[in-house]
């Protein structure tokens, strides 16, 4: 798991989802994981049941994947412009924040 600052995150997550591809939702991103596709998933700690998302995390170090958490779904989806709580996303494609995700993901 990466401890990145939330602020950072949804930073990088605004730009990821203007110019890159991002998966919405606890089912799409266990699929891109699954899949190899994803290069980081984000989980929100406030979902309940956290039973939802509590394989994400085993899963993304079984296939060497990088994982954060924020603290809020409501937040989450927000920052990736939808008007609902998003209990996790998967990055497929950084787009133009590839060099920002590299920087932060090496921190």
């Amino acid at each position: 798991m990466i401890n990145m600052d939330e602020t950072k995150i949804f930073e990088l997550l605004d730009l990821v989802r203007q110019t890159g591809k991002l998966k919405k939702g606890v089912n799409e991103a266990t699929k891109a994981i699954e899949r190899g596709l994803a290069k980081l998933v984000v989980a929100a700690k406030d979902v309940d049941p956290p039973e939802l998302i509590m394989h994400l995390k085993p899963l993304c170090e079984e296939k060497k994947i990088s994982y954060s958490e924020v603290s809020s779904k409501k937040e989450l989806g927000r920052m990736i412009g939808i008007n609902v709580g998003c209990a996790a996303i998967a990055v497929i494609d950084f787009g133009q924040a590839s060099d920002n995700a590299k920087k932060l993901l090496s921190e």
